[in-house]
């Protein structure tokens, strides 16, 4: 065997370390790529840049969000107590751990890949430590721009362009055969009772208002119109319900709430709409979200009560 001089030991070693050095660099160069395809950029409306998951895999959502997430079929590992005591959200949040924003370190057990919420909640930085947070102000965009909005953080803009289109075509179309059946002069209002206060509601505080008022274009009572337009809602005492109510009544009823004495009060059904078997009665558990998904419930809600043979 001939053997190797130092000379060419060194330059065999110097080949191997170029070698490897090159190995590792295009190793690390194939992990970044990898990891930049992993994630999109989502520009906040005021121009934030915030590294998304492309596609989101264990999500919490603490507000507000949770029927898009569904309805664009993002799997949730955490949702608020709110939502998921919404019965239309239960077979979507089936299994899914009820968590609120003070709930740190359950959410850091849940493994989130993204979290979405109201930007009015505690420990937001603390969150964001854990994944990537996109919180929102309620009511900062319409309500349709907000679902588009979901969807561009769960890179589902596409689908959720798509949705709201289709919405929209069915919203007019249904609200222009109320209109046909009911009288294009007739009023509707919306109320909700809880606690033995009742509340009625503008266009713009779910319950339903966006989809009567802004879709299909019917009428607020002008008693509604003055208190409840500009400012959302409007809190008054059950007694005075009849000086707000519309020929029509959308009446949202909690079933945690068993206070409901006031429906057999003669003032009660002294109000021409009660006489008139012009109220219909929604489930408050599915009627306090604007989502996707509870705006498809609404909206067939709306059509069979309206329009019942």
């Amino acid at each position: 065997m001939k053997k190797i001089n130092k000379l060419s030991l060194t330059m065999l070693l110097s080949a191997g370390l170029i070698l490897g050095a090159c190995s590792a660099t295009d190793t690390s160069d194939e992990t970044s790529e990898s990891a930049a395809a992993d994630t999109v950029t989502y520009t906040t409306v005021d121009g934030e840049e915030i590294a998304v998951p492309a596609n989101p895999e264990r999500v919490v959502v603490l507000s507000s969000y949770a029927g898009d997430l569904i309805n664009f079929d993002i799997n949730i590992v955490g949702v608020d107590a709110w939502s998921a005591g919404n019965p239309n959200f239960s077979e979507g949040l089936s299994g899914v751990a009820v968590v609120s924003n003070a709930d740190v370190e359950k959410i850091l057990e849940l493994e989130p890949d993204l979290i979405i919420g109201l930007d009015n909640i505690e420990n937001a930085d603390q969150l964001s430590e854990i994944a990537p947070t996109v919180l929102f102000t309620y009511g900062e965009l319409s309500y349709l721009d907000q679902i588009v909005e979901i969807g561009k953080v769960v890179n589902k803009e596409e689908e959720a362009v798509a949705w709201v289109e289709e919405f929209q075509t069915e919203a007019q179309a249904v609200g222009e055969e109320i209109k046909a059946a009911i009288g294009e002069d007739a009023t509707v209002t919306v109320a909700e009772n809880f606690e033995k206060q009742m509340y009625i509601f503008g266009d713009n505080w779910a319950r339903g208002t966006e989809i009567l008022y802004q879709e299909m274009g019917l009428n607020m009572p002008e008693t509604v119109k003055e208190n409840a337009l500009d400012a959302g809602y409007y809190a008054i005492s059950e007694e005075v319900l009849g000086d707000y109510i519309g020929d029509y009544l959308i009446l949202s009823l909690a079933a945690t709430d068993p206070e409901t004495s006031f429906l057999d009060a003669e003032w009660f059904q002294n109000i021409p709409a009660v006489q008139n078997n012009q109220v219909f009665v929604a489930d408050a558990e599915t009627f306090y979200f604007n989502d996707s998904l509870s705006l498809d419930y609404q909206l067939d809600f709306f059509e069979e009560s309206f329009l019942a043979e």
